[in-house]
């Protein structure tokens, strides 16, 4: 079955070094991630950015690389030819207040710094111009953190884990980006959202990624892949990796992987 759409994580994935669409893993130009992109048009394949990204960020970049597609707010909300469909279940906006100010008002962000003092802090300077969702930086345990909120009352929300990132922080050897969601938010369930949307089957569709929170879009998608630079600095997505049987491992790290996932999948097609 011809392939149909790519969904592909930003930062790490698709962009190289200081988030830049022509920089490879170690900052030297790169045309691969270019070269993916061209691919996947002359096979009139589409490319829909999900990321945990603010949508002023994803809308420019869906629109950069000729895109009309995107996720933003790690699966809060899934934009598709202009309209925009969120997918935070029953915790919505009250019209007074957005999900992001609703969050902060009730205290939660200083709930988690407190129980993880040290080693949870906001996303400087990514943090602010969100609407659904908070951006934390640090490093934690996920499952300690869901359940930290459980026991305060906060069971609509739970904690992400959107992979190791190059900002650090002090006393951390290696920080990850955390963002603080609705329950039912995942990249995965905007994707499935959006291939409804489109009509694609499953087997017409992959994802590429470096985190475990992209990695759940294996279940949606026919192929998942997984750059190298994710299971080299994330152990616990080298952990995950074992739960899934249609993931890949691509030699290439962050663009290189990219266009390797593509030109892999466009070959065995033909």
């Amino acid at each position: 079955m011809a392939l149909k759409c790519v969904y592909t994580d930003l930062d790490g994935t698709l962009l190289g070094r200081g988030g830049s669409l022509f920089r490879d893993a170690e900052g030297e130009f790169s045309s691969m991630q270019a070269r993916g992109l061209e691919a996947c048009h002359r096979a009139g394949v589409e490319v829909v950015i999900m990321s945990g990204r603010r949508e002023a960020q994803v809308m420019e970049d869906a629109r950069l690389i000729g895109q009309s597609s995107y996720i933003y707010e790690a699966g809060c909300a899934v934009v598709i030819d202009g309209e925009t469909t969120v997918l935070t279940g029953e915790t919505m906006p009250d019209g007074e207040a957005t999900l992001f100010e609703q969050i902060e008002s009730r205290g939660i962000p200083e709930l988690l710094f407190g129980r993880f003092e040290g080693r949870l802090e906001h996303h400087s300077p990514w943090h602010t111009g969100r609407v659904h969702s908070h951006l934390f930086r640090g490093e934690v345990d996920v499952e300690e953190a869901n359940r930290v909120l459980e026991e305060a009352g906060h069971s609509d929300l739970r904690l992400l884990d959107n992979g190791a990132i190059r900002t650090s922080m002090p006393g951390l050897e290696v920080a990850h980006a955390y963002h603080l969601v609705p329950k039912l938010v995942s990249k995965a369930n905007a994707v499935a959202s959006h291939m409804r949307a489109r009509e694609y089957e499953p087997q017409e569709c992959i994802g590429v990624g470096d985190s475990v929170e992209d990695l759940e879009v294996a279940g949606a998608v026919s192929r998942f892949f997984v750059v190298a630079n994710g299971p080299r600095r994330d152990p616990g997505l080298r952990e995950a990796l074992a739960g899934y049987e249609n993931v890949t491992v691509t030699e290439g790290s962050m663009g290189d992987g990219f266009y390797e996932a593509i030109v892999s999948t466009l070959a065995r097609r033909d």
